[in-house]
């Protein structure tokens, strides 16, 4: 039996019980053997032991702009299963999706099922907040988010945004009508709205599990934000007390944050930025700086080595700073199976979206990048 004839009957187990320094010859060598044909993304999130096989690196947005853009035939996707369904939707016939580990998901689109967002659009309807033109009200969705959600946003007239376009997606949304309703992370939604001047008094709540969302017909009537229900399990752990125990115990450092993080944290904090964003305006500062980064812990260990060279000081907002257990499930292993499956041909863990749901998907996510950051 031939070498690739035995990989092929090789299970993914085979491969996550080998330690994780012996994939990186076996990744290294299919990286070559596939040459331009296949494209490697990393999310910034990534463990170290994986992004470093990246092509690309980046938030969901640049990843968006670049898996649009990408010229391999493989499009290997070192995320969640949310960022691969974009780049699916994106992508030219002749390519294909890989998600190296398809339990790669996302709590926070999770969050928002596509028949609860149904639901809630319907009972919308009947209280009149949607126009009988669809107007009245415009559907935003946030990146993390099912394409089901995206396609759901397209075709009633909205876009998808990500934490670096989310204001301009607001000022876009405002010019069509009085009102947003935004999925699935309330805190963005609130964030960006308080920072375009909508008071919080005039933003509520949409709770999935409730009637009417829990919330009374007039005050859905008078809000000008529905915020859906959902969180990030990463940014919402940071908490007000965070911001101030590390300004007492360093005085002077500049407290950065994601705006994922709770609105009393955002408050608090010097500046908010989407992941790139973070890294630019640590980039951007001189050295000596000391900055405590309230996002995940992969992305702010990186940064405080690199940085670190600069004479520029970076840590956690928080001491016991949690790892994207979503993003952490794609290993070494997992990659150098999907690499070496390519190389022997055989597409595994292919991600791929219907084709009704693709069609107002890339409706939403056109419209996105027609506004741009």
């Amino acid at each position: 039996m031939s070498v690739a004839a035995e990989r092929a009957l090789c299970s993914l187990d085979n491969y996550l019980v080998l330690p994780d320094d012996t994939m990186d010859d076996r990744i290294a060598e299919a990286r070559r053997q596939l040459g331009r044909d296949c494209v490697i993304l990393g999310h910034h999130y990534q463990r170290d032991e994986v992004i470093r096989f990246a092509d690309y690196t980046g938030d969901s947005y640049k990843l968006s702009k670049i898996s649009a853009e990408a010229d391999g035939r493989y499009i290997v996707f070192c995320g969640v299963h949310f960022m691969a369904e974009s780049a699916d939707i994106l992508a030219r016939g002749d390519q294909q999706v890989i998600l190296p580990d398809l339990n790669a998901g996302c709590s926070m689109a999770d969050m928002a099922e596509i028949g609860q967002v149904e639901d809630c659009w319907e009972q919308l309807e009947r209280l009149g907040i949607v126009a009988d033109d669809g107007g009245g009200i415009t559907p935003l969705t946030y990146m993390n988010s099912a394409a089901a959600i995206k396609a759901f946003v397209g075709e009633r007239g909205g876009l998808v945004c990500t934490s670096s376009n989310a204001g301009a997606a607001f000022r876009w949304a405002y010019a069509k009508s009085p009102k947003v309703l935004f999925l699935p992370d309330q805190h963005l939604g609130r964030n960006t709205a308080y920072k375009l001047g909508i008071p919080l008094s005039e933003m509520v709540v949409w709770d999935p599990y409730m009637l009417n969302g829990g919330l009374t017909p007039d005050r859905l009537r008078a809000a000008k934000v529905i915020l859906w229900k959902g969180h990030c399990s990463v940014h919402q752990r940071f908490l007000p007390e965070h911001v101030d125990n590390v300004r007492a115990k360093y005085p002077g450092i500049q407290v950065i944050v994601h705006p994922e993080c709770r609105w009393e944290v955002c408050q608090k904090a010097d500046q908010l930025g989407s992941t790139e964003r973070l890294i630019k305006i640590i980039e951007d500062a001189p050295a000596g700086t000391m900055f405590a980064v309230g996002t995940e812990i992969h992305l702010v260990n990186r940064m405080g080595k690199r940085f670190a060279e600069q004479g520029k000081k970076v840590i956690t907002l928080d001491d016991s700073g949690c790892l994207c257990t979503t993003m952490f499930r794609i290993s070494p292993q997992h990659l150098a199976w999907a690499l070496e499956n390519l190389v022997d041909g055989n597409v595994v863990n292919r991600i791929r979206v219907a084709d009704d749901v693709k069609y107002w998907s890339k409706v939403a996510l056109d419209r996105m990048l027609e506004i741009g950051a």
